[in-house]
């Protein structure tokens, strides 16, 4: 993707953003050296393995191995770089508010990094962080450095694509020379570049998941209505969808939404309202709903066979999405956890997690297949909607299973289908 000057970059963090954002960046021509702290990390994207699983992303790093490398060391990533990318994680702390303590690590290890044009943040951070990274850079001999804010709105599962076909690239500058440099950084990137000043970029990022995650809790909320009125909300959804004021995105009810991203940012803005004394009512709404969703479904589950206790129940998926490897925040977590304490065990299935050896995932025992999961379980639940669980032979899991209850926490199968072949069939929202 040629016809633009090639510049050196440097990335900071070797996570999910980190790496795409340096991939992409060398695919779109420029030299780019990704930093992290983490030796294992390093040693393996060296060798070409990716630690993480993300559609794309492999090919992408071995695609462009002589414009991309990885470092432990500050001063190779820093010798000739113009630009310093921020894309260290910003987990909430003890307060409820985002951390930064990875973030300050990084500006301040910039000092003396005289060939910088500048520093963009691309980590999720509180609306006035650019301020306080301003004053560091200024304190630190840095004042002719740039500094920019750039937000990343890839989703897992999709980030290649989201970086190189975006809906937007968001350039928060109070420098327009600065504004143009990140502006050309993307050229090749199919997607408009908006610009606005720091704090508007901020806040853009952080408003944008609270809405997105205000659409699903709205929508699981009419889903427990339509429980109890005898409506689809799959047919609803539908047709809501089709107004093209409101689109058919997110309007998908399910056992609500986990991941990197929704949940930290949603508690994100909300600590930010409460600092500035107001409390943002309509998105506190928007997060108990989805707390009550996963337990929603363990009651109803809890209703249909009686009493948890001595259960067989499996899971199955336990990512917080298809199509990625991420446990963070997942529903199943919540799900696992809730079972056990109500003396239920459980059985999991997912083609991609590794929930390790922690709690609640040493308490449950794994299976290499959904069907042997399901075999001689009284109860399963659909947690991620992983394409696999529509090729599975569900007439043979029902014989197989002690007693056939299914509870479909995202509507992924046919409700008439499944009860037909002899399963107690529960979905979101559905009659």
């Amino acid at each position: 993707m040629g016809g633009k000057p090639e510049r050196r970059v440097a990335v900071f963090g070797a996570g999910y953003i980190g790496l795409v954002t340096g991939a992409c960046f060398a695919e779109l021509g420029h030299r780019v050296v990704v930093r992290d702290i983490d030796p294992e990390k390093v040693r393996l994207l060296r060798a070409g393995d990716v630690p993480i699983y993300e559609p794309g992303l492999g090919d992408l790093i071995a695609r462009n191995k002589e414009r991309l490398s990885f470092t432990l060391d500050l001063a190779e990533a820093l010798d000739g770089a113009e630009v310093a990318y921020v894309c260290v994680d910003t987990p909430p702390s003890a307060s409820g508010d985002a951390d930064l303590s990875r973030v300050w690590s990084v500006v301040r290890s910039l000092e003396g990094a005289t060939d910088l044009k500048a520093v963009v943040v691309k980590s999720t951070v509180p609306v006035g962080t650019g301020s306080r990274v301003r004053a560091v850079l200024d304190e630190s001999g840095l004042a002719h450095v740039g500094y920019a804010s750039n937000p990343e709105f890839t989703a897992e599962g999709t980030a290649v694509h989201d970086f190189l076909h975006p809906d937007r690239v968001v350039v928060g500058a109070s420098d327009e020379a600065v504004a143009r440099l990140v502006a050309d950084l993307h050229q090749g990137v199919e997607g408009p570049v908006v610009t606005m000043d720091v704090r508007s970029a901020e806040m853009v990022k952080l408003a944008s998941n609270a809405l997105l995650a205000t659409k699903i809790s709205f929508i699981n909320e009419i889903a427990t209505l339509c429980e109890k009125t005898g409506a689809d909300v799959t047919e609803v959804a539908h047709a809501v969808g089709l107004d093209h004021r409101l689109g058919p995105h997110f309007l998908r009810a399910g056992i609500g939404w986990g991941g990197s991203c929704f949940p930290k940012d949603s508690e994100a803005l909300r600590q930010l309202a409460s600092n500035t004394g107001y409390h943002l009512q309509l998105l506190s709404a928007v997060i108990e709903v989805n707390n009550l969703q996963k337990r929603r479904a363990i009651q109803q589950l809890n209703d249909e066979l009686g009493t948890l206790a001595g259960a067989r129940v499996a899971l199955l998926g336990l990512t917080f999405k298809p199509g990625t490897d991420d446990m963070r925040e997942a529903p199943s977590t919540v799900l696992a956890s809730r079972l056990l304490a109500e003396g239920a065990e459980v059985r999991c299935w997912d083609p991609m997690a590794r929930p390790g050896a922690a709690e609640p995932w040493a308490s449950t025992t794994r299976h290499p297949t959904p069907e042997l999961a399901m075999a001689g379980a009284d109860a399963a639940i659909v947690v991620t909607e992983w394409p696999q669980l529509q090729e599975v032979d569900w007439a043979a899991v029902a014989g197989a299973m002690r007693r056939p209850v299914l509870y479909d926490g995202r509507n992924l199968l046919d409700p008439a289908a499944m009860r037909a072949l002899g399963f107690t069939y529960m979905g979101v929202g559905r009659p």
